[in-house]
């Protein structure tokens, strides 16, 4: 087997890794460390997420830094801070015996006048968020001309988050002869577009089959009724006591109301997105991987760059709208060659994402049920005794009753001790699942449910929940453009979105009433270009014939003398 010995790493880089333990170096680390240590030539590395991508640029980025120059001669960029922490960290870790190679992670939501030092006082490899970056540059706290190195880490995330522009700003401010590795999961068509425009004489790295799932992941989906989702994602956690998982949602909002229902409910749970501040995060971060917590609740975003090698599940609560946003979230389980499972918790109308998913992953999901009671009670007594073999008697406090136990027990045999005990003790805990409902749907008549299920647009938007925002062809908004701003902002589908109205400076639109709630208060807060959003449910049906009662219209649909939007600006 190939060591890293063998890839032409330095001694002092050698020394660390041994220290850390690392023997043998993963499939894409033998592939990239060689060719990175070589060529003069830009390099696009795919490989799949906890696979050891960092590694594979960390440990070549540390052959020709001078620690004599304390310019920043390397420059990593992350779509997020937690992968900025993680990052750094791994890097100085490997640097352990470079005496003066200083790497600085610089992020937003940390103080940037601290940053701002800690580049001065001498960094040559700045490990980076594009916006936080481009904040520094317009304060030309850091200098990027000396820059040999620019290591684009999940580039295709980076895209998605809309850091486009920002990587075009942010490269231009690097030397033109620096050489360019792209470290990606997948490959779609905006990473092509990056790798194409940035980058010259490319070479390429392929580990794994080019946007397809990791192998070491079984791919689960269960099906039961919208309504029924919760009842469901708690059974898989009961039935599995060793469970230790990242549930996703798509929204903010949604991802702190499922952790308050799950503490609520007695479950160690809490929550990780992005209107938390940076103490927050690491207040939660540490329980995670402290396992006091069982259940990590996570977006997309606030999920990128958690690194915790024992996570068992990866559970969707909401499936994600694009291959690549699943490829990344179950790429948080089966780190460092262990095995996982990615399970989605699913209604009828899904079934068909799950066979894109299965087509374009080239991988294949298992239906499976929902535990049932007699399931559940089984996989608690099973842990019970498991804990029951595992813990450690204390005779000195045991002392006062141990006599009297013995002498009352004495007459039993061991098998009539063991009868007893899982009587008295376990009829409590399985009475309490037995008589659990199925809440699987029946898929022999998925078709017919299915059809049942779902609603014709007419009554799915008959019942007049209808959003008033402040914004509209004045700014630039046609049906299209506001489809997409508002499915972009709240996370929901356009099958949601209705019929709208457009106006000048403001708008309507018909949202699924049983997501008005999440669209509503996913714009609480929000700006557009520097205005606040303002919205509000309207009292009527515009656009559909009937009087309007929304925003800045008295209940009888006469005009109040103020146009909705044309009140302050903020």
């Amino acid at each position: 087997m190939t060591t890293f010995q063998a890839l032409g790493l330095r001694a002092e880089v050698l020394l660390a890794l041994e220290e850390l333990g690392f023997s043998r170096p993963t499939p894409v680390q033998q592939r990239a460390i060689p060719l990175l240590l070589t060529t003069e030539n830009d390099v696009v590395v795919l490989a799949q997420t906890g696979t050891g991508k960092t590694a594979a640029f960390s440990l070549p980025l540390l052959e020709d830094l001078d620690p004599a120059q304390r310019r920043v001669q390397a420059l990593v960029l992350a779509p997020t801070r937690e992968l900025c922490v993680q990052i750094t960290g791994d890097i100085e870790r490997y640097a352990a015996h470079l005496p003066g190679i200083r790497p600085v992670a610089v992020y937003g939501g940390a103080n940037i006048r601290e940053q701002m030092r800690a580049i001065q006082r001498g960094a040559q490899i700045v490990v980076a968020t594009p916006g936080r970056l481009l904040d520094l540059l317009g304060r030309d706290a850091v200098d990027l001309g000396h820059v040999q190195v620019v290591v684009l880490d999940e580039a295709d995330e980076m895209l998605n988050m809309g850091f486009q522009e920002d990587l075009t700003d942010i490269l231009q401010s690097t030397p033109p002869d620096k050489r360019t590795w792209l470290f990606s999961a997948t490959m779609g068509a905006e990473v092509r577009h990056i790798a194409k425009r940035y980058m010259r004489a490319t070479e390429e790295v392929q580990v794994g089959e080019r946007n397809a799932a990791a192998t070491t992941i079984q791919h689960q989906y269960a099906v039961v009724h919208a309504r029924d989702r919760y009842t469901a994602l708690k059974r898989f956690v009961d039935a599995e006591p060793a469970l230790f998982a990242i549930v996703f949602c798509r929204t903010k909002h949604e991802t702190q109301e499922l952790a308050t229902a799950l503490i609520k409910d007695g479950y160690a749970a809490d929550a990780i997105h992005g209107d938390l501040s940076q103490a927050q995060r690491d207040h939660v971060m540490g329980r995670y991987r402290a396992r006091s917590l069982q259940l990590l609740v996570a977006t997309d975003v606030a999920a990128r760059g958690i690194d915790v090698s024992d996570v068992t599940h990866v559970i969707h609560f909401d499936l994600p709208g694009e291959a690549e946003s699943y490829t990344h979230r179950s790429g948080r389980t089966a780190r460092a060659g262990r095995s996982g499972i990615s399970l989605s918790i699913i209604g009828l109308r899904e079934v068909n994402k799950v066979r894109q998913l299965e087509r374009m992953l080239k991988t294949h999901f298992t239906y499976v049920r929902v535990p049932g009671g007699g399931d559940i009670g089984r996989a608690q007594v099973l842990a019970y005794m498991n804990k029951l073999k595992q813990v450690e008697v204390d005779p000195i406090a045991l002392e006062p009753i141990l006599p009297t136990a013995h002498q009352e027990l004495s007459g039993f045999s061991k098998e009539e001790l063991i009868d007893r005990f899982m009587s008295v003790a376990f009829d409590r805990l399985l009475g309490q699942f037995r008589d659990l409902p199925d809440i699987n749907v029946d898929m022999s008549r998925k078709d017919h449910t299915a059809r049942a299920e779902r609603p014709s647009s007419r009554d799915r938007f008959s019942t007049g929940r209808q959003l008033f925002i402040n914004l509209g062809s004045a700014d630039g908004f046609d049906k299209g453009r506001m489809l997409g701003y508002i499915c972009g902002i709240s996370g929901i589908g356009g099958e949601l979105v209705g019929r709208m109205l457009i106006k000048d400076v403001y708008s309507f639109i018909d949202i699924e009433p049983d997501h008005f709630e999440q669209v509503f208060n996913a714009f609480k807060g929000a700006n557009y270009k520097g205005r606040r959003i303002r919205v509000d449910e309207a009292q009527g049906a515009q656009g559909r014939g009937e009087r309007p009662r929304g925003p800045g219209h008295a209940r009888g649909g006469r005009p109040t003398g103020r146009r909705p939007g044309r009140g302050r600006r903020d």
